[in-house]
């Protein structure tokens, strides 16, 4: 089961690595992936995709980091109190009338994965 939780929490951390750098070069392309339309062109919005982005990376560098030090139960409940991340871009994304698909496909699901992770680490 530690193993299976690892692995997710894995790809977690890189996946918003991933979307954090993606803040950092495409900001357009990753507000839309996000479920929002952005006015890239706006430098005080440019601004706030580049704190979005930094963080993001951040964050993944977090679960990365425990990982590596091998503290699954601390890591458990890392990601269970970040689950409220996924949740909070959840109604973010419908609060501003952004694709639903997104809003639960991604947000939602991204949620649900983190919560199996963290229920997983928290049993080993």
């Amino acid at each position: 089961m530690t193993a299976i939780a690892y692995i997710l929490a894995g790809l977690i951390g890189a996946a918003i690595i991933v979307i954090g750098a993606r803040f950092l070069i495409a900001p357009g392309a990753a507000a839309a992936g996000y479920g929002v339309q952005s006015d890239v062109v706006d430098r005080s919005v440019l601004a706030y995709m580049r704190v979005k982005g930094v963080r993001d990376i951040a964050s993944g560098l977090i679960v990365l980091i425990l990982m590596a030090a091998g503290a699954p139960h601390l890591l458990g409940w890392v990601l269970l109190a970040a689950t409220i991340i996924p949740i909070a871009d959840l109604a973010i994304v419908l609060g501003a009338g952004g694709p639903k698909s997104i809003a639960w496909g991604v947000h939602g699901l991204t949620a649900v994965v983190m919560l199996v992770a963290a229920g997983l680490l928290l049993m080993s």
